[in-house]
């Protein structure tokens, strides 16, 4: 259900959203505890809730499946998502880091309060989102995993099975690295360069900010390396 409390007139520029997602899972559950905690984080931030989303729904739905798909889709470019905590977004880590990374893309900035975390375009916030993602990698490996030994018990019991579709890897992008990198400095978003190369745009995000960190380790290595020789 969402709730407008802009009741000013349409201009001709849009005026930034604010939304407050509030999620339960069960009718036998309330979202006032969620929205005090909205509320007293914007007197403290001295901001206002334009829009509140809210909804009764399991967290483990992926979002395009509930309401916050479709607020998702009506947030743009300098609008502000407001949530309690990063659970309200979904159960699965997966699905966690889908939406914060296309938020970021959007340019859309994620307040959630009790972790006190602040998702947008800022160095920090990506740092924050490439750890997310590490998470998100661990436990899609942890599923396959679970697939894999599922697969051989029943392989052990008799059970004829088709081998497994492959999927795209990150090892295969290593070819375009360079390509990447010069896409990326030209303002073309994860999901842009993903859909080229067939891949997630979580796989393409994890595999720049792997590389992009392995760059500034290598750059500071052969800086401390020069700096000996010189003292030598």
């Amino acid at each position: 259900m969402f709730i407008n409390q802009d009741k000013s007139k349409q201009e001709t520029e849009r005026n930034p959203i604010i939304a407050a997602y509030l999620r339960v899972s069960t009718d036998k559950q309330t979202i006032l505890n969620q929205k005090s905690e909205v509320l007293n984080f914007c007197k403290r931030e001295d901001i206002k809730v334009t829009l509140w989303c809210t909804e009764t729904v399991s967290g483990t739905k992926r979002e395009n499946e509930r309401e916050l798909g479709t607020l998702l889709q009506r947030l743009q470019k300098g609008d502000t998502l407001i949530i309690t905590e990063v659970s309200r977004l979904s159960r699965k880590m997966i699905n966690i880091m889908n939406i914060i990374h296309q938020s970021i893309e959007k340019g859309i900035t994620i307040h959630s309060i009790k972790e006190g975390y602040k998702f947008d375009t800022s160095i920090n916030s990506q740092v924050l989102a490439f750890a997310f993602g590490l998470c998100a990698e661990i436990e899609r490996t942890l599923i396959s995993q679970r697939t894999r030994e599922a697969l051989a018990r029943r392989r052990a019991n008799g059970m004829k099975l088709g081998r497994p579709r492959g999927s795209i890897t990150a090892s295969k992008l290593k070819p375009h690295l360079e390509e990447i990198q010069q896409m990326r400095l030209e303002g073309f978003s994860f999901q842009k360069i993903a859909d080229k190369y067939n891949v997630s745009a979580e796989t393409l995000r994890l595999f720049y900010l792997r590389n992009l960190l392995k760059k500034t380790s290598r750059t500071e290595k052969t800086k401390l390396s020069a700096e000996k020789q010189i003292e030598n």
